[in-house]
């Protein structure tokens, strides 16, 4: 087989079939994917929560992670996010002529890996070629399947003087990645991570709303919450953990690091008498150990944030994507 690849594997005939053996069932093989029908038979039991998302990030490979990482991890967050556990997932590759066979047989590997930490199966999936582009490039698109444990984006279920937590520390993924583009040398990892190694262990009784912040960071979702449940959100600055050097970088380049995405953070609102419990689960596991409770629900229809100069300004919804590509 050549080390690029080219239309060929992209038409169903012997180079998509060796492609499909030595790579896709050789790595992500199971008792549901090896009968290559055109749709698959699973069984689950109860309600399920479904959920859909495309990759474009650039660079495709990055500290702490790379797109087949990326896909696997965020489908899958999105689903525990919503309550229920990940179960199954489809796969489709979207891949310009030329992309190096190596590097797309690297990123079904990192797929492999993050699947088999999550516990989830591929039982589906596709793969396009394209015309050369200007430069090689890859996308990917994930379906998953999980079963609901308990519905955790029904914003009636917030209520005046809950709390907020966010599950990690603020900004590293976008700031990862926008050091990996613009050629300067960092040591900072995304924090592109599996959140079910997090809600697994949670007492969900206390949880009445989750969602993972990517795009528009935690911003982005305080704001989305607010507009939805017709509350609003009062935090503190001083609480919210951000890594020393994520928040140089984000004053270096003048970016509001409440607006960069995250990969392995959720926001959850839990019950106040539920704080103690469920922070002292997180900061037990290395996903949570820079955890924060930091604010609460409040009446008025609007994000507050406390500074740390003693000053109170709105946190606004972000107006677009700052950094393109991303995820």
């Amino acid at each position: 087989m050549s080390d690029i690849v080219n239309i060929a594997l992209g038409g169903g005939g012997k180079q998509f079939q060796k492609f499909l053996k030595d790579i896709i069932l050789n790595y992500l093989g199971n008792d549901i994917l090896n009968r290559l029908g055109d749709a698959s038979y699973i069984n689950l039991s109860g309600e399920i929560s479904y959920s859909t998302d495309s990759f474009i990030i650039d660079p495709e490979f990055f500290r702490g992670g790379d797109i087949g990482k990326l896909a696997v991890y965020g489908t899958c967050n999105d689903l525990v996010v919503s309550g229920a556990k990940p179960e199954y997932l489809s796969l489709s590759f979207i891949v310009s002529e030329g992309y190096r066979y190596d590097k797309l047989e690297r990123i079904v590997q990192s797929i492999k890996e993050a699947s088999i930490d999550v516990g989830v199966k591929i039982v589906a999936g596709d793969t396009k070629v394209i015309p050369r582009l200007e430069r090689e490039q890859i996308l990917i698109n994930t379906s998953g399947l999980g079963k609901v444990i308990k519905k955790l984006n029904d914003y009636n279920n917030i209520r005046v003087g809950d709390m907020v937590i966010f599950t990690s520390d603020i900004a590293r993924h976008g700031i990862s990645i926008l050091l990996e583009r613009e050629g300067v040398e960092h040591n900072i990892e995304s924090d592109c991570g599996n959140l079910w190694n997090i809600f697994s262990k949670l007492d969900y009784k206390y949880i009445k709303f989750a969602r993972d912040a990517t795009r528009g960071g935690v911003a982005a979702v305080l704001n989305e919450i607010s507009n939805m449940s017709g509350l609003g959100f009062e935090i503190d600055e001083k609480l919210i953990n951000i890594d020393e050097r994520v928040k140089y970088f984000c004053e270096f380049f003048g970016y509001d690091p409440l607006q960069i995405a995250n990969e392995g953070l959720a926001v959850i609102v839990v019950d106040s008498s539920g704080v103690d419990s469920i922070m002292g689960i997180l900061k037990s596991l290395n996903m949570g150990k820079n955890a924060s409770v930091v604010g609460t629900v409040i009446e008025d229809k609007k994000v507050m944030l406390n500074t740390y100069i003693g000053g109170r300004r709105y946190v606004e919804m972000p107006y677009g994507e700052i950094l393109p590509r991303i995820c």
